[in-house]
């Protein structure tokens, strides 16, 4: 069953159950918000969430896979958690329950200025892989164990070694000839020249103004249509949990019920701010799973 945004939003509203923010007291009166989110809303959240809200805002953003570690090993308490992986919200983190409010696509983002980059963008969307197989490109990618950018972008390529045929596996192409960065630190080493081209979501490129290459929907995780083909790629997380390939859907709960929280988690699931920073927002959206509170609305 799916709910409306105003009875969850009415719900939450009910008054103050956990002490928000990164640490203060139960009962507490405070105006400020605490955010924890996925490194690719960042962007998102500082310059578009945060000029929406009449709420001082306190944003953290770091992968989506240690956004759940640091609250479920109690070392952050947000008010509001949002990741890029609805997964994560099964485990490590149990949340009695979320929304989902927008989803992304992969792409090819490259550098112009550099030989690499160009190589990328003269291969265009059907031929990408070719210079990196080549050894031709230096690839930049995320941490897979820390973010779900990073275990999507192992997907992707693993789909993209059946989607064009190629002779050698493309996931262990790019293991070997890739360099490894922080979500919130990927698409910047263009501008040092440190990479050639990433793999990235969408949202980072749109929002940066760099150059990118849309890939086929049988491979860029955007389309349910193929989300049986997304699945059969899969990776085993440092905990032992094993994610698998999935239609991207980022997710975010409340963990307070402050009136302050209520405006910004209405805000930030909801508000036009998404689409103007590159993401994509169904019309399903936002949806709640069954349990999301629906006492009264406001």
């Amino acid at each position: 069953m799916e709910h409306s945004r105003r009875q969850v939003l009415g719900a939450m509203g009910a008054g103050t159950i956990l002490a928000g923010g990164f640490a203060v007291s139960s009962g507490r009166q405070r105006d400020d918000v605490t955010i924890l989110a996925a490194g690719s809303l960042n962007d998102a959240l500082e310059n578009g969430l945060r000029s929406d809200v009449d709420v001082p805002l306190r944003i953290e953003a770091h992968g989506s896979a240690r956004v759940a570690r640091l609250v479920a090993d109690k070392q952050k308490n947000p008010d509001i958690v949002s990741v890029a992986d609805v997964a994560l919200f099964d485990s490590p983190l149990s949340p009695k329950w979320f929304c989902e409010f927008a989803t992304n696509s992969l792409v090819v983002a490259y550098n112009p200025e550099t030989e690499g980059g160009r190589r990328v963008a003269d291969a265009g969307s059907d031929g990408w892989y070719r210079p990196l197989s080549n050894g031709e490109v230096t690839l930049g990618r995320t941490d897979p164990d820390l973010d779900p950018l990073g275990y999507r972008t192992l997907f992707m390529l693993e789909l993209a070694t059946s989607h064009y045929g190629t002779d050698t596996p493309l996931r262990e192409v790019a293991t070997q000839r890739s360099r490894t960065y922080p979500e919130t630190r990927l698409v910047s080493q263009f501008e040092t020249g440190s990479i050639d081209a990433a793999v990235t979501y969408r949202n980072m490129a749109v929002e940066r103004g760099y150059n990118y290459l849309e890939l086929p929907p049988e491979i860029d995780l955007s389309d349910p249509r193929y989300a049986d083909r997304y699945a059969t790629a899969d990776y085993e997380l440092p905990s032992g949990k094993t994610v698998k390939g999935t239609v991207i859907s980022y997710a975010t709960t409340a963990r307070d019920r402050r009136q302050s929280v209520v405006e910004v988690f209405e805000t930030h699931a909801t508000d036009d701010y998404l689409t103007d920073f590159g993401f994509a927002v169904p019309d399903k959206y936002p949806q709640y799973t069954d349990n999301a509170p629906d006492v009264f609305t406001i």
